[in-house]
């Protein structure tokens, strides 16, 4: 039960990634004017009508809801930049540069700025097969540790969703080899090996009779 509780404790939520993701910077473009707003996470505006500026994306959905807005979808976000990722996710065994919560940013814009998303069930579409390919190199990652001892693992260019997913499974499986390593551990063993060995080797035991 420990163990469980310490898995769950070290992921995140799916609404707490998204909570994350939203700031991040994205591009706007008003149709409102508005001076600049002095918020905790930084100073944002001013705001012309027709004119980009870029906010966080909580700010840009905040706007966008209240038609005060167009939200710019950011380039890596196009079908062409899509497709190259994708074709090369499925050439290459290395994981491809991708924006940190790509999965997040790309869900938050789905879900209110459809309008603003050129082609964008090709793009939903392009994005999921994205996905499929980079779990499977995640299993395939996982298969590998899971027979074989080691005591570090490099992962680059992993999203925020993907590491959340591995990070329990990688935690545990360094800790058990580490473990299984250590120089208490092998002593441990050893002396349990040479009692059993000192066992087999004693030699029958005399009977003693009832005189």
């Amino acid at each position: 039960m420990a163990g469980q509780s310490d898995a769950q404790a070290s992921t995140f939520s799916a609404a707490e990634l998204e909570f994350l993701a939203e700031d991040e910077l994205i591009e706007i473009v008003p149709n409102l004017r508005m001076d600049p707003l002095n918020l905790i996470c930084g100073d944002f505006g001013p705001f012309r009508p027709q004119i980009a500026t870029q906010v966080p994306i909580w700010l840009a959905v905040a706007l966008k809801k209240r038609g005060k807005c167009a939200i710019r979808p950011p380039d890596w976000m196009s079908v062409e930049k899509l497709t190259q990722v994708l074709e090369a996710e499925r050439d290459a065994e290395k994981f491809q540069p991708l924006p940190f919560h790509y999965v997040e940013i790309s869900r938050l814009l789905f879900d209110h700025a459809r309008d603003d998303i050129p082609d964008i069930y090709m793009v939903r579409s392009l994005i999921e097969d994205i996905k499929d390919v980079r779990f499977h190199k995640i299993g395939t990652g996982l298969e590998i540790i899971s027979k074989e001892r080691t005591y570090a693992l490099r992962l680059k260019n992993l999203s925020a969703m993907e590491a959340n997913i591995v990070r329990p499974f990688v935690t545990r499986a360094l800790e058990t080899f580490y473990k299984l390593s250590s120089p208490d551990m092998i002593q441990d063993s050893d002396s349990v090996q040479n009692r059993q060995h000192q066992t087999v080797n004693r030699g029958p035991r005399r009977q003693l009779k009832d005189r």
